[in-house]
């Protein structure tokens, strides 16, 4: 794994050097001028280790031993959690929300980017066969054992058995076959794979649950599954394993959870973390006013934009902040157009028909990517502190496919494949298609991300430029979300998606073409079985053989391909890939960022210096 890490160093210290040559404007912030940022690469995190105490198999802090109480004030943007039952979630704003209770078997080291224990004490893996040995006398929030019972339900019941969101379940698919859970005594498992899977031990991450309080929600069926654990739970309902329990939900204000006592995380003295009593996160409505609560003393953390890091860094010079460069980002942002040429229930086509053909031409959907000006967006939305993305895998992914070369605006390029497929331009400039039709559709994105509504504009402006007409449209994310996974009525969107840098099998349920987050070719349920474009084919292939390759050099072979065709055949276009810049409250102790973690990977252990808010 270290060889793998030393990769990861490389191209984040290259895109650190790309990073130096953007405008002279932000010069004053290049790398050097950002705190810490020498310990994003540096592998001094001393990471949790092991204990038994008193029969009870403890992780133990291995950082200084902080005091106890104060409040964390993060922030979400838009209006909210749809749910806190981390297997109903299908959005970010609802995992982060439902994460922060319910641990996993297993972590990723936020330096290394190693699968390391978290639920489990240890585990082994030999071929097929994986091996879980759980803590214990650890225990839920309400004082009852984490067992091989709750690992095998969680398993059996609500993931293989298609509970809520089934992403998980649809990742674990080997050849059609799902792998096997067993229970070999009250604190071991054993799980087997159809085939060996390289993605597997990763995908042991997803939370437990609670067998005792799930059980009877999962025995009234998928319906009733759907609304259990909702926003409209009392807190006092939810059994947790997590560092944090829900106390408060005030919908579109806040969200507050409060510290667990019997957490089985404990510092050098033997007690229990988190040192923190609150950790809070406010919906704010937008980027704007998630700014004017941080500079207001109102929140503890912001993710910055490009346009207001050299304010920031200017403000940091008298201010109670700092300011983090943790790298390129995990995530990436696209553009999709919407490739569904199937009919709903009532026999009426998702996609107007004439629309439907705009968008599966391959030469249109290439002409829209090539008169997209990543160049200018970085410079004028971003101020320089990202980089043109050409390809699915971010530019710190180990599995990065560097043969794909980027490249400029070409309007002129643009033209030439529109007029292969036979549009043409009328006397006034306006772009009609072979059979008269004027193009004109609606862009989405959602509303409050101003970075993603600048792009809007931009990319508005760029298609403008070929005589399209674009009805540019921000709307709340909830009901974008409905339009994209639900009624399928959409026409293009700006979205993003989150992402490992290591493991590119977490985007299998976008790029399989039966995924429920194939959003370019979106498939319900009563569609799973309809006929597959050439280039959806050949991308179901090389996930299932990227999967099944046990090597990181064969694995990086399917990968390469993957990325190869998604460069051909755009069925998203990807737009450009930024800097994380973090400002974090100095009180905040315990502090070590990383790349792969953040900032606050290690809530638990940070705590506030005088031990108040």
């Amino acid at each position: 794994m270290k060889r793998v890490w030393y990769v990861v160093f490389s191209i984040l210290l290259i895109a650190v050097c790309l990073k130096a040559c953007i405008k002279a404007d932000v010069e004053n912030i290049e790398q050097p001028a950002f705190k810490d940022t020498e310990s994003i690469f540096q592998e001094d995190y001393p990471i949790e280790q092991n204990v038994t105490i008193n029969g009870v198999d403890y992780l133990q802090s291995q950082l200084s031993i902080g005091k106890y109480g104060g409040t964390f004030v993060a922030s979400t943007i838009g209006e909210g959690p749809k749910t806190f039952n981390p297997f109903n979630s299908k959005d970010n704003i609802s995992s982060t929300m439902s994460e922060v209770m319910y641990d996993g078997l297993v972590t990723t080291n936020p330096v290394t980017g190693e699968t390391i224990p978290k639920l489990a004490k240890s585990f082994s893996v030999n071929g097929c066969e994986y091996i879980v040995n759980l803590r214990k006398g650890i225990k839920w929030s309400d004082g009852k054992p984490i067992t091989a019972d709750d690992v095998v339900y969680t398993w059996n019941t609500i993931i293989f058995g298609g509970f809520g969101n089934t992403s998980t379940r649809d990742s674990v698919i080997i050849d059609g076959e799902l792998p096997t859970v067993q229970k070999i005594d009250d604190y071991t498992v054993k799980f087997i794979t159809p085939k060996p899977f390289a993605p597997f031990l990763r995908m042991l991450s997803t939370p437990i649950a609670p067998k005792h309080i799930f059980k009877p929600a999962t025995d009234r069926g998928k319906k009733y599954f759907e609304g259990f654990l909702s926003t409209n739970t009392n807190p006092n309902e939810f059994v947790i394993s997590g560092a944090f329990k829900l106390k408060e939900y005030v919908p579109a204000q806040r969200v507050v959870f409060e510290r667990n006592k019997d957490y089985y995380i404990i510092n050098k003295d033997g007690n229990k973390l988190p040192y923190l009593n609150k950790l809070v996160y406010l919906i704010v409505g937008d980027v704007n006013n998630q700014v004017l609560k941080f500079e207001g003393g109102e929140l503890d953390e912001i993710s910055l934009q490009g346009a207001n890091v050299a304010r920031f860094k200017e403000l940091e010079k008298h201010s109670d902040f700092s300011v983090y460069n943790i790298g390129p980002d995990t995530g990436t942002m696209y553009i999709a157009m919407n490739m569904n040429n199937r009919k709903d229930d009532k026999g009426k086509y998702y996609v107007n028909p004439k629309k439907q053909k705009w968008f599966q031409d391959k030469n249109f959907r290439q002409a829209v990517d090539y008169a997209i000006d990543r160049q200018n967006m970085v410079f004028n939305i971003a101020n320089g502190l990202a980089e043109p993305l050409f390809t699915p895998e971010t530019l710190n992914s180990i599995f990065l496919n560097k043969s794909l070369k980027s490249y400029e605006r070409n309007i002129n390029k643009s033209k030439e494949l529109l007029q292969k497929s036979g549009f043409y331009w009328d006397k006034s400039g306006k772009l009609k298609d072979k059979d008269g039709n004027f193009v004109e559709f609606d862009l989405y994105t959602n509303a409050g991300n101003t970075e993603r509504e600048a792009i809007g504009v931009m990319v508005k402006q760029d298609l403008e430029d070929l005589g399209m007409k674009i009805n540019f449209k921000p709307i709340e994310f909830n009901s974008l979300v409905n339009k994209l996974m639900a009624t399928l009525d959409w026409d293009m969107v700006i979205m993003g998606f989150t992402g490992s840098p290591l493991e590119p099998n977490g985007g299998k349920n976008v790029w399989m073409s039966d995924g429920t987050l194939h959003i370019f070719n979106q498939r319900l349920e009563k569609d799973l079985n309809s006929p597959r474009y050439d280039f959806e084919n050949v991308l179901d292939e090389m996930f299932i053989k990227g999967a099944l390759a046990v090597n990181f050099e064969d694995r990086k072979k399917y990968y390469d391909k993957y990325q190869a065709v998604v460069y051909e055949e755009k069925p998203l276009i990807y737009i450009y890939s930024p800097i994380r810049i973090v400002a974090l409250r100095n009180k905040f102790k315990n502090i070590y960022p990383t790349s792969l973690g953040g900032v606050t990977h290690n809530l638990e252990e940070i705590y506030i210096e005088d031990g108040s808010r």
